[in-house]
């Protein structure tokens, strides 16, 4: 793979060895290529692209490419979410029913067959409340990283989201589902309004994120980087769509480039400050989302029942937490990663950030192609985000 590359611009002691390590990355790996940014609450520390946006076309990758965020969406709904409950119009712990009432029963599985597909439930112990949505410990999963639900899903299409049994009680494990996907309908609910709205008018206005929306504009379609899937003979590029647009949801769906991303990312490091100087949320909000919500429960391996879409993943299985929309590092002895009680997520076609309050600083690597957690992603992930430690000024 040939390396296009934009130069990095910032203050990271050594973006000379990042931008070596990155351009080997994608020169040397399937990678197509890639964006990379670190901020702090200021602003740039780093910044570079490399290999290309486009290759049939031959379309370098640049700082200015869209891309598919994917579920990078479910941070932002979430803060959204949250702004509700500042507001008084919703609290954590109401039950989600009270917004969807086809979750007033929920089932959860007991049995299940794998053969025959068959399976038995029992009621839910306990509702289903907005903070078990928004920490992914309702009990939800989605088919493609979860065998069972899968399976299920395949044998009884008739089922839709909200009436498939529960992996689990709420609140007592960890699975990663549609439980913010669920609390956008929950939005909507309360305001009368569709989630592009409430994002554009709560989040991306304030924010100056004036290239993150479901739908990409005719205008800037061009730099909507080519989604790339892996198959037994290698990369397949799949030619962007005429028209590039997503369904308004809390889980996925959003496009946007590194720079507007790392305005959100700002906001959680500014306690709620937005990079303008307004305060969009409180302190103690932004401290709650940060918050381990799952007590002494650690995220599980979610194994991947897709593995043309996705293979095992998270990092930080068995040692860390998740808050509101947010995973939460636990202890490690490595120095250079980030520090425990750092936030992340990532998206399906390897879209990956990290948030670390203490030091201040956010990382942020986006990619397009599929399988997600691909071990060449990953790896440049881990490299990338070891560089950057290692070049925070003392």
């Amino acid at each position: 793979m040939t390396s296009n590359a934009q130069p990095a611009s910032g203050r990271l002691a050594n973006a000379d060895q990042i931008d070596r390590y990155l351009a080997k990355q994608v020169r040397s790996t399937k990678i197509p290529g890639l964006v990379a940014l670190v901020i702090d609450k200021n602003g740039e520390l780093y910044s570079a692209a490399f290999g290309q946006r486009d290759v049939a076309n031959q379309t370098p990758m640049t700082m200015d490419t869209i891309f598919r965020i994917a579920s990078m969406t479910k941070p932002i709904a979430a803060t959204a979410v949250m702004m509700l409950v500042e507001d008084g119009q919703l609290a954590l712990d109401d039950p989600i029913a009270d917004y969807i009432p086809a979750y007033a029963e929920p089932r959860v599985l007991v049995e299940f067959d794998p053969e025959t597909t068959e399976y038995t439930t029992r009621p839910a112990a306990t509702p289903m409340t907005i903070r078990h949505l928004l920490s992914h410990s309702s009990g939800m999963a989605y088919g493609f990283s979860n065998q069972i639900n899968g399976a299920i899903r395949q044998a009884n299409p008739e089922l839709d989201q909200q009436t498939l049994p529960l992996l689990h009680d709420p609140g007592t494990s960890w699975s990663y589902g549609q439980g913010i996907s669920q609390a956008g309908i929950a939005l909507e609910h309360l305001t009368g309004m569709g989630l592009e709205r409430i994002l554009q008018e709560r989040l991306f206005q304030p924010l100056g994120m004036t290239e993150t929306s479901y739908i990409v504009s005719r205008t800037n379609q061009h730099r909507v980087a080519t989604l790339h899937r892996l198959d037994d003979s290698g990369l397949i590029e799949i030619p962007n769509p005429i028209d590039i647009r997503s369904t308004a949801n809390g889980d996925r769906g959003l496009h946007s480039t590194a720079r507007d991303y790392a305005r959100f990312i700002q906001l959680m490091l500014n306690d709620g400050v937005a990079p303008n100087g307004k305060r969009l949320l409180s302190s103690r909000t932004i401290g709650e989302m940060s918050r381990n919500q799952l007590g002494s429960v650690r995220i599980s391996l979610q194994q991947g029942n897709q593995p043309d879409w996705s293979k095992p993943f998270p990092l930080g299985v068995d040692r860390d937490t998740f808050g509101l929309g947010f995973q939460i590092t636990g202890s490690h002895a490595n120095e250079d990663q980030r520090p425990p009680r750092s936030l992340s997520w990532a998206g399906l076609l390897n879209t990956q950030f990290w948030i670390d309050r203490t030091n201040g600083i956010g990382g942020i690597l986006l990619m397009q192609y599929l399988p997600f957690y691909d071990e060449d992603a990953i790896e440049t992930l881990k490299g990338f985000e070891t560089l950057v430690y290692r070049g925070l000024e003392p």
